[in-house]
This record gives C-alpha cells, sequence and structure tokens, in this order.
C-alpha cells in the first residue's frame, strides 16, 4: 500500500469505488458529486497529496479512511 497518493489516484478510486462522479474541473483542482450520500468534495490534482489533505478529502466525501486504504 503505497504511503501517498496523487490526487488522479484519489480521483480514480472515488469514482470506482464509491459512485463518484466528474462535475467540474478549475485549473489544478476536480470537483467530485455523489448524489446518494449528497457529498460534495474538492481534490487537487498535485503529484501527491499530504495526509491532512487526503482526510479532509475523505471527511468531506463522507468515507471512511480504513474503508478507502482497503480499496487502494
Amino acid at each position: 500500500m503505497p504511503k501517498t497518493l496523487s490526487g488522479k489516484q484519489v480521483v480514480k478510486i472515488l469514482c470506482r469505488e464509491y459512485g463518484f462522479c466528474f462535475v467540474s474541473q478549475r485549473g489544478s483542482h476536480v470537483k467530485l458529486k455523489n448524489r446518494a450520500k449528497s457529498a460534495i468534495t474538492i481534490i487537487p490534482i498535485h503529484r501527491e497529496l499530504a495526509p491532512g489533505t487526503l482526510r479532509g478529502i475523505l471527511k468531506l466525501a463522507k468515507v471512511d479512511e480504513k474503508d478507502f486504504r482497503k480499496n487502494i
């Protein structure tokens, strides 16, 4: 399991495993939405996301961090 993930990897996992859909992109930030959870999250498309940034993204997305790590 990689220590750090890129923004692109996080977008792929959220879309594939958690039903998020692409809404828009502005510069280097992607907006995803999940209608079932009424969750919107914004992900920076950087090479590596800091651990705190990833935790914040998962909190906004209403996704458990342990469950997310299993899907990597």
